[in-house]
């Protein structure tokens, strides 16, 4: 009895203090999660609105796009005015040409009388108002275009040569009588051909005047250039030159100064070249001629494979081909040769058929 008495009032002193503790901690616990409850619902709501503003704008795209109208193609009509002939213009130039043209009075008239007369006006002649010649008036002109340095008297020679020959056509170099507005010159200067024209009695001395001949006669329309070759070659330019005075000087100066007379090629501007006159025919279809003369013996050797050997002239003949196919119109070839093979004659004959150039020996007295 007395363990029940006494621990009666501890029993009930707790369950006193635990129910009081409840009740203290229960409105902090509301205030809690009510704060909670609200936070949690903010962000849902956030979270909501945004995705249901994703979902319109993605449906808004959607929509946009398959709305867009579909292109259209249109090809409009373009409208253009045919020229009109200023016909009212022509007629009143016609008729400005038909009118009397002012003469002249050998004597002034006067309406009124005066104390002295007047003397007789000079009689002018009318031969004098009138071009002398019509070359002088072509000469004028181009002076004009060109200027007086470019021109010289290069015109003069070309309009007043015999036989149409300062108009470019009816070439005369060596006999050879040919047409041509770009011309190359090419000259083979090995020993061999040396040799051979001093025995055909021709040297190149005479080779270089009958060139300078050609060169001065050119008009001044014309284009030209010079290439000097053994195995290797050099040229007197790169391209064509037009047939000034200015360029016929230096064309004069380098045949007296660089000319090559002792069969061997060596300087400063000579082209290493193995392969011969293949590589020659290249470098003068580069600039394009209508006119190529070649001076040679009609022998010609490369240096293809280690050796010296003969030109095949099949791969002379595919060359040719192959060349003039590059250029607007063949260009003719006239082939002049010193104490040539008669195996080569007929060679060259049949690759110069195809250009209409023609095969020319060279002898003493042409």
């Amino acid at each position: 009895m007395i363990k029940v008495k006494l621990d009666e009032p501890v029993l009930s002193r707790k369950n006193t203090t635990s129910k009081k503790g409840r009740s203290e901690l229960e409105p902090e616990k509301a205030v809690e999660n009510r704060r909670r409850g609200m936070i949690f619902s903010v962000i849902v709501g956030s979270i909501t609105v945004h995705v249901i503003g994703l979902v319109l704008f993605g449906l808004w795209t959607v929509a946009r796009y398959w709305k867009q109208p579909e292109a259209v193609f249109e090809v409009k009509k373009l409208v253009k005015i045919p020229p009109r002939i200023p016909e009212q213009k022509m007629n009143l130039l016609q008729h400005e040409a038909m009118t009397p043209k002012p003469v002249f009075t050998d004597k002034l008239a006067s309406i009124r009388p005066i104390d002295f007369a007047l003397p007789d006006l000079p009689t002018v002649d009318m031969n004098q108002m009138l071009p002398l010649d019509p070359a002088e008036l072509i000469s004028d002109q181009v002076a004009g275009l060109v200027g007086a340095a470019g021109l010289g008297n290069g015109l003069g020679r070309g309009l007043g040569g015999a036989g149409g020959r300062g108009t470019g056509k009816g070439l005369v170099f060596f006999g050879m009588k040919t047409e041509g507005e770009r011309i190359v010159l090419l000259f083979d200067v090995s020993s061999s051909v040396v040799n051979k024209a001093l025995s055909a009695g021709i040297p190149l001395e005479r080779v270089k005047q009958e060139t300078l001949k050609l060169i001065e006669g050119l008009p001044i329309t014309s284009r030209f250039t010079m290439i000097q070759f053994t195995q290797n070659f050099k040229s007197f330019s790169s391209e064509l030159l037009a047939a000034t005075d200015g360029n016929k000087k230096a064309a004069r100066k380098w045949v007296q100064n660089e000319w090559v007379e002792s069969g061997t090629m060596s300087g400063r501007k000579v082209v290493s070249n193995p392969r011969g006159l293949v590589a020659v025919l290249e470098e003068t279809f580069r600039m394009k001629p209508d006119l190529i003369f070649l001076i040679s013996d009609a022998s010609f050797q490369w240096r293809v494979g280690g050796g010296i050997s003969d030109i095949p002239y099949d791969e002379l003949k595919d060359l040719l081909a192959k060349l003039q196919a590059d250029l607007p119109s063949p260009a003719v070839i006239q082939f002049a040769g010193f104490q040539p093979k008669s195996d080569d004659v007929k060679a060259w004959k049949r690759l110069l058929r195809r250009s209409q150039g023609k095969f020319q020996i060279l002898k003493a007295g042409r």
